[in-house]
């Protein structure tokens, strides 16, 4: 069995009631062993990565490649969730269903509320943000709003007059 000696601790906790206020913790290469539970995972995010097709990973491996448990995102979710980015770095816990693809266990990350903790916390994407746009975002530059402009009233005929009392050559009938 592949033990790392250097990777981060992944801790996977059960729900358990208010009451009975105790965890059952795992190492994050046993999250395999609790595919199709739903489960605690917490460790510290080490680097969030865009895929293919807007997808976002949260990694808790340095080398994604061989790193057992990452948690996805996609890209219909990203605004329920928030600012992914803010994790890289932080203690991160997400509750949810565990479930394997391609051979690894992993969590599908689809509301901000499964995250918990400083986590729990993130800010919104920006208004602009649009996972497309791959390395074209920006945040933009701070400006005041701009004044309204007036809209000018548009000249009307004489109060009394029709169209049949005016000619076109300037007489009244």
């Amino acid at each position: 069995m592949w033990v790392p000696s250097a990777l981060p601790t992944l801790i996977v906790c059960t729900p358990l009631p208010r009451y009975f206020h105790r965890r059952l913790h795992r190492y994050f290469w046993e999250a395999k062993k609790h595919i199709s539970e739903t489960r605690c995972v917490s460790g510290k995010g080490l680097r969030v990565k865009e895929g293919n097709r807007g997808v976002t990973f949260l990694d808790f491996c340095e080398d994604y490649l061989v790193c057992p448990f990452p948690v996805v995102v996609f890209p219909s979710d990203l605004k329920h969730v928030g600012d992914l980015r803010q994790l890289q770095g932080k203690m991160v816990e997400i509750h949810g269903p565990v479930k394997e693809y391609d051979g690894r266990a992993e969590i599908v990350l689809e509301r901000a509320r499964q995250l918990t903790g400083d986590a729990g916390q993130i800010p919104p994407l920006p208004k602009g943000y649009d996972v497309e746009k791959k390395g074209r975002y920006s945040a933009g530059k701070f400006s005041h709003p701009k004044t309204g402009r007036k809209t000018k009233k548009k000249r009307q005929s004489a109060p009394g007059q029709t169209e049949e009392q005016i000619d076109p050559m300037g007489t009244e009938q």
